[in-house]
Order: C-alpha cells, then structure tokens, then sequence
C-alpha cells in the first residue's frame, strides 16, 4: 500500500525538488510516513526507502535514533521526560514517577483517551531547567506538580477546542508548497 505516497503526492514532489539529493528528504518524508501511519511502522518505512530508492535499514537506524519517531502508536501528546544523570540530580526520577501516576500510565504508556504518552528520553540540553519536558517539540521547564497539572490542564483544552498550533507534518507541507 502507498499510503503516504498517494495522501502526500504533492507535498512529497515539493520538498524532493528542494533538495539536489533526494536521499536528503528522508527526515521530512519519515515525518509525513508517520502521520500517515500514526507511528514508524515497518511499511511506513519501506515507503519511505522505496521513495527516496534507498534501503528500509537506512530508514530503520534513522527512526530508532531520533526520538521525534516512534516505532508504536502514541498519543496526541507526547511528553518526553528528560531523566539522564543531571536532570535526576535536579528531581526529574520523581517527577516521572509523579507524572505517570498522575496520568494513569507506565512509562511509554498512553492514557485511555489517547492524548498523553510518557516516555523517558537522554538529554533534551535543558540540564539548568529540569524537571523539564519536551511536548510536541515545545519544552516545558522547571516543572513541578503544580506546573505539570496546568500544562495538562492546558493541553486538554486545546484539544477540546481544536485550536492547536500547526504540527510538524503541518509545517513540513507548508515549507513544500513554497
């Protein structure tokens, strides 16, 4: 199946005339591959790889290495918990701990609503301002509780009113289209 090659075609021509290798559009097309498929599933890759005609491994080693792709589905949030040795020197272990029981979930887990996923990732360069949090590519720090439970509060209502700034695959088909 050619999800995103079919729900993409104009976009996917726009940002392949950007760059002199195609190869190079790999990161923007991942991007439209896993909103296409909720996640970097096997067959999001090989579309990927078969469009860009370079191996499904290449695709593979790039989704496992950058955290913005995700090889299961996740919520509508994903709330990316700095935890490495600096951050949890400034609390953020416990801040995890606080978050996940607050939300209901395990780590990598996602809330029965859908709108939340926690995950643990290494250094998001915010050492000075942790706890801190990376949410859709926008960090959140010095967070504690009280913090933590305005930013939910905050994220549920965008989400109930369907005003949200653009996403990255929003932006990705902006920048083709120009």
């Amino acid at each position: 199946m050619a999800l995103i090659a079919e729900k993409y075609a104009e976009e996917i021509e726009g940002i392949l005339k950007r760059f002199p290798d195609k190869k190079s559009a790999v990161l923007p097309l991942m991007h439209l591959a896993q909103q296409a498929y909720g996640h970097m599933s096997r067959e999001a890759m090989q579309e990927v790889a078969d469009i860009l005609e370079i191996s499904p491994t290449h695709v593979l080693a790039l989704s496992g290495f950058y955290s913005l792709y995700y090889e299961e589905p996740v919520g509508k949030y994903v709330l990316e918990i700095c935890n490495d040795l600096a951050c949890a020197l400034r609390g953020a272990d416990e801040f995890v701990e606080m978050v996940c029981h607050k939300l209901g979930v395990p780590v990598d887990g996602t809330t029965a609503d859908g709108l939340f996923t926690v995950k643990t990732v290494m250094c998001l360069g915010a050492c000075d301002r942790a706890p801190m949090l990376q949410c859709n590519l926008k960090f959140e720090e010095h967070l504690d509780e009280e913090k933590f439970d305005q930013l939910i509060a905050r994220l549920r209502a965008e989400a109930e009113s369907g005003k949200e700034e653009p996403s990255v695959v929003e932006k990705i088909m902006a920048y083709a289209k120009s």
